[in-house]
């Protein structure tokens, strides 16, 4: 304990911030090559159909793991504080709370889904051509649900347990996994999108397996501990992993909007061009959720310790670091359309065509969207929830929404991929003026 205190409070800051970044951007990639892996086999070895019956599932895929970041943001961000305030027997109390939370709230949720599988896969936009590659892929993926909700918490508290490094290791040895597994059950095993389903979740169990040695070491402070149940600790971890969930949550009704909406304007040529753009989206939105997560047990923690000028030096270095992530994303992506199009094995002029225009225009987005969440992470991170939702609200269901509706009419089908950048754009402009003219604080003195 002694040693993670002494580190946190005299490591220099871009030291300590290098310290928690690198691991967790290395973790994050790895897990963006393995979606980008998945979507390419799932592309080349099913074909058009079963990659846009996996982008309609992914949604719903999306909604649990909310769940799960949800409670695991909440509790992280109070075990943090906990330790930050050298108070180790509640954060175990914390951490126990918090896998009690996961299972119940998660197992009713997947339970529900199981239940009304094909009318969700209607409802976020599937249609007869693609009905049965999205149920093949969603009911698996829903049946062993609970292995993605528990590898997601554990590597959230083993990071906040000062182990960033293993917590990269567990998601290392996910992605190789699922990458190898991927191969042999779609173009060995002739699976289909089953295989791919099958393999992430192998990989997935695989994964826990690395991150439960962690409770094996010295150095660890988590455990599962007898406790009653508090209910204020389970207000406080709903309350604080609001903006996680809203986050998540946001993203699958952004992608479900994206999908209808392609659907009504352009038909199946919008359906799959979007299925491609936004396979590459969820695989760039990795790094952005890496630059976050670093930050997010380092603020945690020097905001329960109360060191508040340290602190701001973080969140420079770490908008800093999410705004050029998004430049060197947007560069890649404008000058790498020809790549991504030839991975993907995509033939027909229109559909390339359609897919190009989308790249240079939804990448605009990653320009801002670094900032974004940032500082929602950031919040969260603190407890200071009601900054981070309003974040996280503004850049989905306030703008982003209203946007989705108004953009085609207005300006056609093509305007549909400006809606990403501009709900984006607009929400950082919010935040800069809030922050500038002190509407709301950067850092609220606990």
């Amino acid at each position: 304990m002694e040693r993670v205190h002494t580190t946190m409070q005299t490591m220099q800051p871009r030291k300590l911030f290098l310290k928690y970044l690198i691991p967790s951007l290395f973790g994050m990639m790895l897990m963006a090559i393995n979606i980008l892996v998945d979507g390419l086999f799932v592309s080349h070895g099913v074909g058009d159909n079963g990659l846009a019956g996996v982008n309609i599932a992914l949604p719903i895929y999306s909604v649990i793991l909310a769940f799960s970041l949800w409670i695991g943001m909440g509790g992280a961000t109070l075990y943090s504080i906990a330790l930050g305030q050298n108070n180790v027997h509640r954060a175990k109390s914390i951490f126990t709370h918090a896998i009690i939370i996961t299972v119940v709230v998660t197992g009713i949720i997947i339970g529900v889904c199981l239940v009304f599988e094909e009318p969700l896969a209607y409802l976020f936009g599937a249609n007869d051509a693609i009905i049965s590659y999205v149920l093949d892929y969603l009911h698996v993926i829903l049946v062993f649900g609970i292995f993605f909700v528990l590898e997601n918490i554990l590597s959230i508290f083993i990071r906040n347990d000062g182990n960033p490094t293993l917590a990269m290791v567990g998601l290392v040895v996910t992605s190789v996994v699922n990458i190898i597994l991927n191969y042999i059950f779609i173009f060995i095993f002739n699976w289909g999108v089953k295989g791919a389903a099958y393999a992430t979740v192998l990989a997935t169990v695989i994964g826990i397996l690395v991150l439960v040695t962690h409770f094996l070491t010295k150095r660890s402070q988590l455990a599962l501990v007898k406790i009653k149940i508090d209910p204020s600790i389970v207000r406080n971890i709903i309350s604080i992993g609001f903006p996680s969930f809203i986050l998540e949550a946001s993203a699958a009704v952004m992608m479900i909007g994206l999908n209808v909406t392609f659907s009504h304007y352009v038909g199946e040529t919008g359906i799959f061009s979007y299925a491609v753009v936004n396979y590459m989206h969820t695989v760039f939105l990795m790094l952005f959720i890496g630059v976050g997560a670093a930050l997010q047990p380092i603020s945690s923690y020097h905001y329960g310790a109360k060191l508040f000028e340290r602190l701001q030096q973080f969140i420079r270095i770490a908008t800093v670091t999410g705004f050029i992530v998004g430049v060197l994303i947007f560069v890649i992506g404008v000058l790498g359309r020809g790549l991504i199009i030839w991975l993907f094995g995509i033939e027909g002029t229109e559909v390339i065509s359609y897919i190009k225009i989308g790249i240079t225009l939804f990448f605009i987005g990653y320009l801002f969207l670094g900032i974004n969440m940032v500082l929602t992470e950031f919040y969260q991170s603190i407890g200071i929830i009601r900054i981070a939702i309003m974040i996280s609200l503004l850049r989905s269901f306030i703008i982003f929404i209203p946007l989705l509706f108004i953009m085609p009419i207005l300006f056609g089908p093509n305007a549909i991929w400006l809606v990403f950048p501009i709900a984006e754009g607009l929400t950082m402009v919010i935040m800069f003026l809030s922050l500038k003219f002190k509407w709301i604080p950067l850092i609220p003195k606990a």
